[in-house]
């Protein structure tokens, strides 16, 4: 299992990784045996990912937090359109 904290994980590769692995699977090409394996890998790297975000979260409140004047808002999606 991908562990983020090893030093070789990187999160550009895994998400590029995942979204290759969304890809194959669409494609509606893949046996059953490769299809499960590439979902297997897939929830391995989404996982991973979550955790690594979560973290990068985490760094961001602590050192905001250090500014008393600081405030957090919850952070709401941008369409790709720009709205």
């Amino acid at each position: 299992m991908i562990q983020p904290s090893d030093t070789e994980f990187d999160f550009e590769h895994a998400l590029q990784e995942l979204e290759e692995l969304v890809g194959r699977m669409e494609s509606g090409e893949l046996s059953l045996e490769d299809s499960l394996k590439s979902f297997e890998r897939g929830i391995e790297l989404t996982r991973a990912c979550q955790k690594v975000l979560r973290e990068a979260e985490q760094k961001i409140e602590i050192l905001l937090g250090q500014d008393e004047s600081a405030v957090t808002m919850p952070f709401e999606a941008i369409n790709h359109d720009g709205s």
